[in-house]
């Protein structure tokens, strides 16, 4: 076994094509798969045990039979549970496909069918938006296009996808791109006035004193800081530090212990251990060593003279089209991803108080918010006014997130003045009074209670019905400063 060196670097393995420009170069030469691999045996493992935790907790029937109404994105109130225990099937099938795709077994088939179903229990519920949910939906996406089968596979050993395309810089470094934008924008979130003043890690910090080793010291200020800013500093410096040679470990361990403490600190699920496990595709390691699986899984294929004379005659007009439909595509998906983060910055406001933008912008565990809401409902032309209680109506985990979330009362504003019209044929209007408290704030109101809300359509501009926070942090939250 040779020991692992830069040599090792898949993106090194082969030589670029010639008279091709060095992007291209960079971008389109063979490389040893043995990382694709690695990450597609870790994806299906790890969306497998996924699938079991939503079984073993019964968290499908908790969040998409039980519910009454579900809370759908903008763009998609035509998606809907299964009937009946159709949607216990449909996880059933999310797991086989798992299973399939870690072991490499249909693994094109498998993976287009993984994106779209679990896409679409991404898209049941907006109250069960989650970021990790939304890293699988575009890890499943990127894993569509990059031959991950093509070595240590069931596919490999019936002949399927060996040597037809090899794996290319621009499979890998398409992987290590999402996974930085998750890193990056993460740390670009928590650039707020509330984080950088310790809120809310403070409180979060407070209530748990418990916690092994280091509790005792969560209600000091340095403890505070150290680990408000020590976030920031890595979600933005985690892939450039890993991609170092010289920093490389001491981020792998710094990375470890953060998500490992995350885990213990946050009820979470599986993002820290997804996050933890690919971490390798990074860095070099001596990956040939590593999977030698020939007898399970068929023949090691790497980015060698197997490929070469599979290489497509990369000189060719047609290979030329090719090259540059692929760097468009890739460009396009690029700026899509960097730029829909920084949507917030277009709407007025706190984000973390108006949630316009919040979504899809990697704002992981940055806000605590608490609130309320009653609805008064009136009959158009009456003086009649009755209150509607989201309780009786929402499950209470749905309350709960509906409560803080202003798109959100809106949407269910609507709800409440079709079941409360179709039930005497008449025209109702719709007002929320809404409390709410953000990082220990005091409360005060989030929507504007004098709008009757049936008159807002749900849309992508700002909201001329939200209440603009105005209350300061606590004097607790702001007596000491960095």
């Amino acid at each position: 076994m040779r020991a692992a060196t830069e040599q090792d670097d898949p993106m090194k393995e082969a030589p670029s094509t010639s008279g091709s420009s060095s992007k291209e170069s960079f971008l389109f030469r063979p490389i040893d798969p043995l990382p694709l691999v690695y990450f597609r045996i870790v994806f299906g493992a790890v969306m497998l045990w996924e699938v079991w935790r939503y079984f073993s907790n019964d968290w499908i029937g908790k969040y998409y039979i039980e519910p009454s109404f579900h809370f759908t994105y903008f763009g998609f109130g035509w998606v809907h549970p299964w009937p009946g225990s159709g949607m216990y099937w449909h996880f059933l099938a999310l797991a086989v496909l798992a299973l399939f795709i870690m072991l490499g077994f249909f693994f094109r088939i498998c993976a287009v069918l993984f994106f779209f179903g679990f896409s679409y229990v991404f898209l049941l519920e907006e109250a069960r938006y989650l970021n990790h949910f939304y890293l699988i939906v575009l890890l499943s996406f990127v894993l569509m296009w990059i031959p991950a089968h093509c070595a240590c596979s069931l596919d490999a050993r019936r002949g399927v996808g060996v040597g037809l395309k090899p794996a290319r810089g621009w499979h890998l470094w398409l992987l290590r791109f999402q996974l930085g934008i998750a890193y990056f924008y993460g740390g670009i979130a928590k650039l707020n006035g509330d984080w950088l003043k310790g809120e809310p890690m403070r409180k979060w910090l407070s209530d748990r004193t418990d916690f092994p080793i280091i509790g005792s010291y969560f209600t000091e200020e340095w403890m505070v800081f150290l680990l408000a800013y020590g976030g920031i500093f890595l979600d933005l410096l985690a892939v450039p530090l890993l991609l170092w040679r010289r920093t490389r470990w001491g981020m792998v361990g710094l990375l470890v212990c953060f998500h490992l403490m995350n885990d213990k600190l946050f009820t979470i699920g599986i993002f820290p251990y997804l996050m933890i496990a690919v971490t390798p595709l990074f860095f070099p390691l001596p990956w040939r060593c590593r999977f030698g699986l020939k007898g399970v899984f068929g023949s090691r294929v790497s980015a060698g003279a197997a490929w070469e004379s599979k290489n497509c005659s990369l000189e060719t007009g047609a290979a030329s089209g090719y090259r540059k439909l692929v760097l468009g595509l890739l460009g396009v998906y690029a700026l899509i991803q960097m730029a829909v983060p920084l949507r917030h910055y277009l709407y007025p406001g706190f984000v973390n108080w108006t949630e316009e933008g919040h979504k899809f912008a990697w704002h992981m565990k940055l806000r605590s918010k608490r609130g309320e809401v009653v609805y008064a409902v009136t009959e158009s032309g009456r003086d009649e006014v009755w209150s509607v209680y989201p309780e009786d109506h929402l499950v209470d985990w749905q309350v709960r997130k509906m409560s803080i979330r202003p798109d959100m009362i809106l949407t269910f504003a609507h709800y409440i003045a079709l079941l409360e019209g179709e039930e005497e044929d008449r025209p109702v209007e719709v007002r929320a009074e809404a409390w709410c408290s953000l990082n220990g704030r005091d409360r005060e109101l989030l929507v504007n209670p004098r709008i009757d809300l049936t008159g807002r359509s749900r849309s992508l501009a700002p909201a001329d019905w939200i209440v603009p926070l105005t209350s300061p942090l606590t004097q607790d939250a702001t007596s000491v400063l960095p």
